[in-house]
């Protein structure tokens, strides 16, 4: 067999998958869109090591590996996507954004108040205090 099938093979899934991710807009499917491009990676693997022969079959055992690791990433992400979609109403990523915390944040100002810096009028009352004692 050739090494050209399976590796045309995995461009194409890989680039189905990275299109996936950057054009998709619902959490699940960006998810389905990593699977792909794990999946193309494995099949790399395991195409390398057919065509190597290599004895310790170290693509197959790394394949396994990847598996084991997408089963994970699958499971938190999917109980991530869970968890914003009880909260939020949808899974859609453009959303996300606005689960960051920033300066925009009414919780954030009232805790930001009493942390301030001093009004421009203090300031310079504290540092001619400063420069009086130098």
């Amino acid at each position: 067999m050739h090494l050209a099938y399976p590796a045309v093979l995995a461009v194409l899934l890989f680039c189905v998958g990275l299109y996936g991710v950057l054009a998709r807009r619902n959490a699940i499917l960006v998810l389905m869109s990593v699977e792909l491009m794990l999946n193309a990676v494995n099949l790399n693997l395991v195409a390398f090591d057919v065509w190597l022969r290599d004895a310790l079959h170290s693509g197959q055992a790394l394949t396994l590996f990847t598996i084991a690791i997408a089963a994970a990433e699958i499971g938190i992400g999917l109980a991530i996507v869970l968890a914003v979609y009880r909260n939020r109403g949808s899974s859609a990523v453009d959303e996300l954004r606005d689960t960051a915390e920033g300066p925009d944040d009414p919780e954030d100002d009232a805790e930001g108040a009493a942390t301030e810096e001093p009004a421009p009028a203090e300031k310079s009352q504290k540092s001619q205090k400063a420069e009086a004692t130098a």
